[in-house]
C-alpha cells in the first residue's frame, strides 16, 4: 500500500542542524505534503492551517530528518492566487512529528480565504477556509456540517466526498477520528455475526507515539477525506478511539493502572494534537490537553464544544449495554468534570446569541435499549445514561430556555429525541440530534425488529435510521433545522447521498417536527 524506503535526498552531516539549509535544498524524492491540508478553530478573523510533512507514512519518522524544517504558507483573497492577504513561513519541529499549525489572524470577518503550503517546488493543493461573523454581528442564517466515527476497517469514506461539496460554513467532528484497533481479518456485530472488513488497519493496536502517528497518517492519505479538509474549517474534538476504547479520564477496561495508562494517553493526545488544526492553546501538556472551548459566531449562535473523556468518572457497573446497577444513581459520579460543568453553566447564561449548541460526544437522552419484548432495561453505561446525576444536573441549566440544541455522535445511528428530565420522564429539558457515523457499522448494523423495540421502548424517540453519512444544520433566527444526509452504501465504491429526513425545532420550543 505504502513505499517503505523512500529515501530523502541532502540529508547528510551537518544539514540536521542547520534549518536555513534544509529549506533551501530539494529535500524529498517522495511528496512531503502526502497527509494533505486542513484548516480549523475559524474565528472572526482568522483560523489555524495545518499540514504534517510525511514521505513516508509507514517509517518511524515519516521519512523525515530528525531536525527541524522551514515551511512556506500562504494566504490568499481569491481562488485565482491573484491577492496575496498573508504569508510567511513556519518551522516543522520533529518534535511535534514535522506538523505545523499557523494560526491567522487579522483577516476580514465573515468571508472564504484559501491557503497553500510549499516548500521550494513541493506544493500543496488549494484549501479554502472561511473566517466567522464578529462576535454579537447580526447574523440570521448558518449552515455547518456534523460529523464523526470514520474506522477505516469498516468501509471507504464516501459520505466526505459528498460532504466536501455541501455549502457549509465549517464542519465539525464529534470524535472517532481513528481507531486505535489492531487490523483484523474478520470483525463481528454485537449479534456475534461475523463481519469481513473492507480495508485493513496497518501495524497493531496503538500503544506508542509511532503506532498512532502511523495510524493517522493512514487515515489521512484518503482523498475523500483530504476533500473535506480542503473544502472547509473544522473544529475537532475527540471521543474514545483517539485513545482507547470506552476511556475515561485515567484508566481504560482494558488497563486499570493509571500509571500505565498515562503513557498511552499522552502518546495519543500527542499524536491527535499533531493531526488536527488546533490552536497552541490545545498543545498537550503533563499528558492533557484543553479541548472543551466556545466559540461565538455572530448573534445567531454560541457552539459550546465539550469534552466527555478527560474529566469523566470510570464507568458503573462493567461499563457497557447492561442493566443499571446502585452506581449509576451516585451523585458524585461525573462526565464533565466540576470545573466544565461550571464553564457551560456560566456560558449558557451569558446570553447574547439566539441558539447555544451544545456539540459533545456520547448520548445525553438514557435509552432504554433492551431489544427483546418483556427483557428489563438495557443502558449504555458509556453514555450519560451512566451517570444519572450528572445528566440530571444538564438538564436542569437547558430547561425552561428554549434555545439549546445538543448534538452528538459515537452511536453509529442517527437519532433524533427529546432530552428529559426525571430519568426521561419528565419535562423535556432540549432536543437532541445524534448524528450517525462515517464508516463505523459499515452499510448497516441494527437489524429493523431492534429498532423497532428501541422505539417501542423511548417515547422520547422521535426519529433513527442505521445508514452513514452525516448531517448539515441550517441555523436561521427562529428556526434549527438538522438535516440527516445518508449513503446508501459505504463498503463498495460509488455511495449516492439523500436526505434521510430534516427534524426542524423552533426556538423557544423544544419539540421536534420530522419531515
Amino acid at each position: 500500500m505504502f513505499s517503505r524506503r523512500q529515501i530523502l535526498a541532502g540529508v547528510g552531516t551537518g544539514l540536521i542542524a542547520a534549518p536555513a539549509i534544509l529549506r533551501a535544498q530539494q529535500l524529498f524524492t517522495a511528496f512531503p505534503f502526502r497527509l494533505g491540508i486542513a484548516s480549523g478553530d475559524p474565528s472572526h478573523d482568522g483560523f489555524v492551517i495545518w499540514t504534517r510533512l510525511c514521505p513516508d507514512p509507514v517509517e518511524e519518522h515519516g521519512g523525515m530528518p530528525m531536525g527541524p524544517v522551514e515551511v512556506d504558507w500562504f494566504v490568499y483573497e481569491d481562488e485565482a492566487m491573484r491577492r496575496i492577504a498573508q504569508k510567511g513561513s513556519a518551522t516543522a519541529w520533529p518534535e511535534l512529528g514535522h506538523s505545523v499549525h499557523v494560526e491567522l489572524a487579522g483577516l476580514q470577518p465573515d468571508r472564504p480565504y484559501w491557503y497553500r503550503f510549499a516548500i521550494g517546488r513541493d506544493k500543496t493543493q488549494l484549501g479554502r477556509g472561511h473566517t466567522l461573523p464578529a462576535p454579537g454581528a447580526p447574523l440570521d442564517r448558518l449552515r455547518f456540517g456534523v460529523a464523526g466515527c470514520q474506522n477505516y476497517e469498516d468501509g471507504l469514506f464516501t459520505a466526505y466526498a459528498h460532504l466536501a461539496r455541501e455549502d457549509i460554513a465549517f464542519v465539525w467532528h464529534f470524535g472517532d477520528y481513528i481507531y486505535e484497533d489492531r487490523p483484523r481479518q474478520v470483525n463481528y456485530e454485537r449479534d456475534g455475526s461475523p463481519r469481513a472488513h473492507v480495508r485493513d488497519h496497518v501495524g497493531t493496536d496503538c500503544y506508542t507515539i509511532g503506532d498512532y502517528r502511523r495510524r493517522y497518517a493512514q487515515y489521512k492519505m484518503d482523498p475523500d477525506l483530504q476533500a473535506a479538509h480542503l473544502a472547509a474549517p473544522w473544529f475537532t474534538t475527540f471521543d474514545d478511539h483517539e485513545v482507547a476504547d470506552n476511556w475515561s479520564a485515567n484508566a481504560t477496561p482494558y488497563q486499570h493502572d493509571p500509571a500505565l495508562f498515562a503513557f498511552r494517553r499522552a502518546a495519543a493526545m500527542q499524536a491527535y494534537y499533531e493531526h488536527m488544526p488546533l490552536r497552541k492553546a490545545s498543545m498537550p501538556s503533563g499528558g492533557a490537553m484543553q479541548l472543551y472551548r466556545r466559540s461565538r459566531i455572530g448573534d445567531l449562535m454560541t457552539a459550546h464544544f465539550l469534552d466527555t473523556r478527560q474529566y469523566r468518572s470510570v464507568q458503573p457497573c462493567k461499563g457497557g449495554f447492561e442493566p443499571p446497577c446502585p452506581t449509576v444513581a451516585d451523585p458524585k459520579q461525573t462526565v464533565l468534570g466540576s470545573a466544565q460543568e461550571q464553564w457551560l453553566d456560566r456560558g449558557l447564561r451569558d446570553g447574547g446569541s439566539r441558539w447555544n449548541l451544545v456539540a459533545q460526544q456520547v448520548m445525553m437522552m438514557p435509552l432504554d435499549r433492551q431489544s427483546l419484548p418483556g427483557g428489563g432495561e438495557i443502558r449504555n453505561l458509556d453514555s450519560w445514561g451512566g451517570y444519572d446525576a450528572a445528566r440530571e444536573r444538564m438538564a436542569a441549566s437547558f430547561a425552561e430556555r428554549g434555545d439549546v440544541i445538543v448534538m452528538t455522535g459515537d452511536e453509529h445511528q442517527n437519532f433524533a429525541g427529546e432530552l428529559r428530565r426525571q430519568g426521561g420522564k419528565g419535562e423535556v429539558a432540549a432536543p437532541e440530534f445524534v448524528v450517525t457515523s462515517i464508516t463505523s457499522g459499515g452499510d448497516g448494523w441494527v437489524k429493523p425488529e431492534v429498532q423497532a423495540q428501541l422505539r417501542a421502548h423511548n417515547p422520547a424517540l422521535q426519529y433513527l435510521s442505521d445508514k452513514r453519512g452525516y448531517a448539515v444544520c441550517e441555523v436561521t433566527r427562529d428556526l434549527w433545522q438538522t438535516r440527516f444526509r445518508g449513503v446508501d452504501q459505504v463498503t463498495a465504491p460509488g455511495g449516492s447521498i439523500a436526505t434521510l429526513a430534516t427534524a426542524s425545532v423552533e426556538r423557544g420550543k423544544p419539540a421536534i417536527n420530522l419531515s
